[in-house]
């Protein structure tokens, strides 16, 4: 399952909605619906995440969060490390070789690091909703 269709998932559990019935509603298989929520098929396209916020009525920083999801959320990723030092390829290649075997402890605390870096795409969210609010 991907970061997308987990909360997807939620948000139709939280709704009492059926996948069938979204599916329908949203004018799209029922069995694309699974396999996004499934983490069967690559990142939805930016039309169907705005559908889906229209759908449950997400609006602002929730709706940036969903979109920040379904960026996150393709199945199967591909680091390109061309012109990256080598620690770097390194790196990319003994996380891919050891994912499966990491536990979610681990993987919150690498995340926790990637969220602490200055250009990432959470801290970037983090500074324009601060930037809004004032």
């Amino acid at each position: 399952m991907t970061p997308f269709g987990e909360r997807v998932r939620a948000l139709r559990d939280g709704k009492g909605v059926t996948l069938k019935q979204m599916a329908a509603d949203l004018h799209i298989s029922s069995a694309y619906l699974s396999a996004l929520e499934h983490g069967k098929r690559g990142q939805p396209s930016a039309q169907l995440v705005r559908q889906i916020c229209a759908y449950f009525g997400i609006i602002w920083d929730e709706a940036e969060e969903l979109e920040r999801l379904a960026a996150l959320s393709h199945p199967r990723v591909t680091v390109d490390t061309a012109g990256l030092s080598p620690k770097a390829t390194e790196f990319a290649n003994r996380l891919a070789e050891s994912i499966h075997d990491l536990n979610d402890s681990t993987i919150d605390g690498m995340l926790a690091l990637l969220d602490a870096s200055p250009c990432s795409p959470a801290s970037v969210a983090r500074r324009r909703r601060a930037t809004r609010r004032r």
